[in-house]
Parts: C-alpha cells; structure tokens; sequence
C-alpha cells in the first residue's frame, strides 16, 4: 500500500507545462543585450532611410532584374539545345532516314515533356497567359494563376517549348508576360512583410501593370515598346500616375537582359538585338509611301482572316467530342501528334526546304530584315542544297535549285498560316507574338521583292533613282501583321527598337495605322477572340456605334429578383434569406417599405455571423438570441458610394464597370432600391446588341 501511494503521490505532484516552458525559455537572459538592441536600432534606421524615396522603387528594380535573368538562362538554355540538335541533324546527312527521325523525335520530345509537365504541376500554365491576365486586371479573381507553382511550371514547360524550335513556330513574349506578373504578386507579398504594411488592391494592380511592361521589355530588350504595349493590351484604362513604374523596371529589365549578352560574349557592346544595314539619308522616296499604305491593307485583311479562323479552329475543337476528350484526357498525346504533323512537313528532305525550316526564329527574322535585294544577290549565286546553314548568307535559304524565292516565300505565308493556328491549339506554355511578328516580315519581304522586280533600279523621284529597300518592306509588315493581331500600335515603336533605325518611322506607322483599322472594324484582337472562345469573365468591348447601344438604358437589362437584408431581420430572417438566395452580396436597406438602400454586405460575412451566433446558442438563451441580433457590429458593411439610375446608359454604366472595376452595381430610382446589374448583365446585353437582338430584364 504504500509503494502504490508514493507512486500515486509522484504521478499527481505538478509538473512542467508547455506553457510554462516557454515563458520560462522567454524569461533566459540572452546574450549581449545592449549590442543586439544598437543592431536592431541601426536595422531600423537603414530601412526608414532607404524607404524614404518609397519603398516601390526596390521592388520594381529588383522584378527587372529578376525578369532579365530569366529569359536571359531561358535564352541561353534553349540555344545550346538548338545548337546541339542542329548537330544532330548534321552529323547525320548520310542517311536521309535518321534525319527525319532526329527533325521529328526531339520536337515531339520536347512538346510532349512541356505539355505533360506543365499540366501535371498546374493545368493553368498553358497557353500565353495574356488573356486570363487582362480577366484578373478587371477584378476577377482566377485561382492558381498568379501561384509560384504556377510560376514553376510554366517557366520549365516554355523552356521546352521553346526548344522545339521553328518547327513547331512559338515564341515567349505571352508567358514571359504572365511569368512578370507571378513574380510581382511574389514580391508584393513580400513588400507587406518588410514594410509591414497591407496589401491593398491597387498596388496589386499597380505591380502587374509594370510587370506586363518587364515581360515584352525582358524579351527583345525593348523598354519603352514594352510599356506601351502593356498599355494598349492590359488594361482599357491606364493611370498615368504607373507609368514611371512601368518605364522603371522595363528600363531595369532590358538594360539587365542586353548587359548580360555583352558579359556572355554574345556582342562587343549593347547594340540592337536585329542589327540592320538600312540607309539612313534616304531610306524611301515619296511615291513608296502609297506601296506602304497598300502593305498596310494587305496585313489587315491577312490578319481578320487569320483571327476569324483561329478562333473557328480553337471552338471547333471545343466543340467536336472525339478531339475535345482527346485534349482533355490525353494533352500529351494530342502535342504530340499535332508536333508529328508539322515536323514531317517542316522536314528538309520533303517540304521544309521550301519554307527555311533549318533556321531559327531569330534566324528567319535576320533574313528577312536583309537590306539587301534578293533578287539582285540571286542573279550571280548558285543554288545548291547546303548540308550546314551559313550564318552569313541566311538569305540562301529562302531560294532552292528549281524554285524561285518568290515561291519559297509565298508557300510559307500559306502553310503557316494553318500550321501556326494549329500550333495554338497545343495546351503547353508558349507565345504566340513572335510567329505573327515573323509572318508580317514574310508578307512585307515578298511586297518589297516584287516592288524591287517592278523597278530593278529604284523610283525616280525629282529626277533621282533611288533603290528599293525591300527589309523597310518587311520591318513594315512585321510591324502591321503584328498590331493587327493584337489591335496594338506600339509595335510600330518595336520594330525600331529591335533594329535600331528609325528610317522607315513614318512608312511604317502608316502600314500599322492602316492594318489596325480594318482588324479592329471587323475582328476582336487575338487576345479578346481567346477570352471569348475560353469564356472567361471577361467584360467586351462595345465595338460598333451602329447597333443601337447609346439608345439602351440599365431599365431594359438590369436585374429586377432582387431580395434585401432588412436592419430589423432576425436571426431566423436571416437564415431563411441566405439558404433560398446564393447571392455573392445583399443590400441592406432601412425597412421594407421604404427600400432605402443602406449598405451591402458579402455573403461569407453573413454566413461567419450565422456560425457565429449559433455558437452564442450554448450560453444565452433564444429570446436573448432573437433580441441581440445586430447585423451592423458583428459584419463589415461595405457603404454604396456608386449607384445607377434606371435612366443610365448602357455606354455609361460600361464606362463605370470597367473604369473602377466593379463586379456590380445596385440600380436605385428615388432613394429605392430597385434592382442591380452585374458583369454577367452588361455582357449579355452587348452579345444581344452585337447579334441583332433587343436586350431582355433579367
């Protein structure tokens, strides 16, 4: 009995706690404590000083800089697995067999590795990522796309992608895009931490607007084309208070990108990336100006065709049930037949000698930028099939023993015309601004070649002939294709800076004025067509003034089954209310007769009241419950500073939706609240309009 009672005793005597531990272990005198205290002191000091000029000038330079070691290692990765295939390809030249299996294998390998891969780690990751980009910048919020998984995954698959080379005809301007914007909402997490203050939606949008620029400046080390080109494709509202943001770290990003091609060797100094031989006192005659206007309608209309049909391909697809189970089951499979299809028809030995399918894409852009004539080099040359491309005389490429270069370029622009939509079709990471970008310069080459036939020794203007430049034609044509398809002008400005002149400025704008004007009359940009076929929750645009649409008011459309939050509701009330009604927001009004609109509250703030007051259940009773029901304390009311009227315009309460970004709006008449228009609304009324039918109330 004893031995059980000390052993009893033993087992009841207090121990140590966990809590007592660790304010026993707080209450150890650490080591040094004035030192620590003076480092603390001067930590804190450096960073009010450094923070004085504000804190977004770090974290710009820093997303630069960043963006500019990445595609620099995504450059240089790609290149050295170009190079090795080439080699491949090469070393094997006795045996036509294993060429076409070393040209198909490795894009196969590579495009079915990217897709595959991206896909597993985030479905997310493919495509360019533009469009679900420009859906976030209006307010919606898209899940896993801004993650660093998403990060990861996306920047392994482009890799890849990349690597295919111009056999699958891809570029890294979209991703790289979307790759800016991930690492910006990355550091804007880590900007709250240091400077301890809350992340707010507009410095969100304030960041990925200025990593939109870092992406296109990081890629063709083209800052202020970049920052334009952001604004005409991100946002349809741009504050000018972002633009030396924007200008910050684009500037931050490609001086980084082209400095570390002069570290590598790559060039003796910082010089454009296309270096040009155009002449500059007189680069163009007058009368060529009209030729230019011509080019310009020529890639317009190009353009309308190549944006009506992609976005017919990618619907059909998503509407035929054998090929849409393959895409959803099998994405690697379906890469990789779509790579086996374009491989074997891009092969050397077959009709990729007709089409320049050796080159790379830079490769093909240096050619087609030649200030040379074709027509004039190929008068004295010998055309035999080279087994090695000479990187000094690219232009040999485009001409073959039995076919004229007019044919090589002319078969091009219509087989990767099909090739390149089909291309788009392949769910991996990949861009798509390059290959429109290279066609361009391909409809533009062929123009000046046939100017250059037609007046062998230049147009005579004032009694001086001067020669023909047919690489200003393909300059223009990149420039004009490329803006039409993105309904953009700042690729006018790229253009120039990816070459280095500024000869061709005025020729040039008016091909790209031109080419936007009949693309945007008649087609949505590349990037809107996308939003559409995806379906994203994206607000269009009101495109034509001849449908009616200043004529509608919110009257005709808004939604009239509306159900209001009364301040007087009980706890039963408001049960009954949120479990018949899935609304994302109620109004609150003052009573239900009088529908005077108070406030609105969120849904899942309801629901946390609801959970919260049933928990009270256990400690008062129900009357007391039925009693202290107060919606105002326990719930964050957001006040209605915005309202519409039913008298407002369609075009006005767009302007409304898309300036502040709003995801709705209540409609009041004479302080009551009479209904309320969402996003879902104002798209449905523009489709009817777009379509010929009259708006319908909700």
């Amino acid at each position: 009995m004893s031995t059980m009672s000390e052993a009893w005793r033993q087992a009841s005597a207090p121990t140590l706690g966990a809590e007592e531990s660790v304010l026993l272990q707080r209450k150890v005198r650490r080591p040094w404590p004035k030192t620590r205290k003076n480092v603390t002191r001067c930590l804190g000091f450096i960073r009010r000083q450094l923070f004085r000029v504000g804190d977004d000038w770090y974290f710009l330079f820093i997303l630069g800089v960043l963006m500019a070691l990445i595609s620099f290692a995504l450059d240089f990765t790609v290149v050295k697995l170009l190079k090795a295939h080439r080699w491949l390809f090469e070393q094997l030249e006795d045996s036509n067999l294993l060429q076409y299996i070393s040209w198909t294998v490795y894009p196969i390998a590579m495009t079915t590795f990217s897709t595959g891969f991206s896909q597993c780690v985030s479905p997310q990751s493919g495509g360019s990522g533009i469009p679900e980009l420009k859906t976030i910048l209006t307010g919606v919020l898209l899940e896993e796309y801004l993650t660093m998984r998403n990060f990861g995954a996306k920047v392994v698959g482009l890799t890849c992608s990349l690597a295919a080379g111009s056999t699958i005809f891809l570029g890294k301007v979209g991703p790289f895009v979307h790759i800016s914007s991930m690492i910006a909402t990355y550091l804007g997490r880590i900007r709250t931490t240091v400077t301890r203050d809350y992340e707010n939606k507009n410095k969100q949008y304030e960041m990925l607007v200025a990593a939109a620029a870092v992406g296109v400046a990081s890629c063709f080390g083209a800052p202020i084309s970049g920052v334009l080109f952001s604004v005409e494709v991100m946002s349809s509202h741009f504050a000018v208070r972002n633009y030396w943001r924007g200008f910050f770290a684009a500037t931050c990003g490609a001086f980084m990108f082209r400095l570390l091609a002069v570290f590598n060797s790559e060039q003796e100094t910082i010089i454009a990336l296309f270096k040009t031989k155009f002449k500059v006192d007189f680069p163009f005659d007058l009368p060529e100006t009209f030729i230019f206007i011509v080019l310009g309608i020529i890639c317009g209309l190009l353009s309308c065709v190549y944006l009506s049909c992609q976005r017919w391909v990618i619907g059909y697809i998503r509407r035929n049930a054998f090929i849409l189970k393959l895409v959803a089951a099998e994405k690697a499979v379906y890469a990789g037949l779509v790579t086996l299809l374009l491989a074997s028809i891009t092969f050397p030995g077959s009709l990729g000698q007709f089409m320049a399918c050796r080159l790379t894409m830079k490769e093909l852009l240096s050619s087609l930028f030649d200030h040379r004539s074709w027509g004039v080099l190929s008068q004295n040359a010998t055309f035999n099939i080279q087994a090695r491309v000479d990187p000094d005389n690219l232009w040999i490429e485009w001409c073959h023993p039995s076919f004229s270069f007019f044919g090589t370029l002319l078969f091009f622009l219509l087989m990767k015309f099909w090739m390149l939509i089909l291309a788009t079709t392949v769910p991996m990471p990949a861009g798509y601004f390059m290959p429109v970008l290279i066609y361009g310069a391909v409809i533009g080459r062929l123009v000046g070649e046939v100017v250059a036939l037609i007046f062998p020794n230049g147009i005579k203007s004032e009694g001086i002939l001067n020669p023909i430049i047919p690489g200003g034609y393909a300059l223009a044509g990149a420039a004009a294709f490329s803006g039409a398809v993105t309904h953009t002008l700042s690729t006018a400005l790229l253009v120039f800076e990816l070459t280095g002149q500024m000869a061709h400025f005025l020729p040039v704008l008016l091909a790209v004025l031109v080419a936007n004007a009949i693309a945007q009359k008649f087609q949505p940009s590349f990037y809107d067509g996308t939003i559409i076929v995806k379906k994203l929750p994206y607000l269009p645009k009101i495109r034509s003034v001849d449908i009616g649409s200043y004529k509608v008011t919110v009257e005709e459309f808004m939604n009239t089954n509306i159900t209001c939050l009364d301040k007087s509701f009980s706890y039963s009330d408001i049960l009954r209310l949120v479990s018949s009604r899935p609304d994302t927001v109620y109004p609150i009004v003052e009573n239900s007769e009088s529908m005077v609109l108070v406030g609105s509250v969120q849904r899942n703030e309801v629901i946390k009241f609801l959970q919260a007051h049933r928990e009270e259940k256990c400690h008062k009773d129900k009357s007391q419950l039925e009693m202290g029901v107060n919606l105002w304390e326990r719930c964050h009311i957001d006040p209605v500073t915005v309202q519409l009227s039913p008298s407002t315009s369609l075009h006005q309460a767009h302007k409304l939706f898309d300036l502040l970004v709003l995801q709705h709006m209540f409609v009041s008449s004479a302080g009551k609240v009479v209904g309320f228009v969402t996003r879902n609304e104002l798209k449905k009324v523009i489709e009817d309009l777009t379509n010929g039918r009259s708006p319908a109330k909700m």
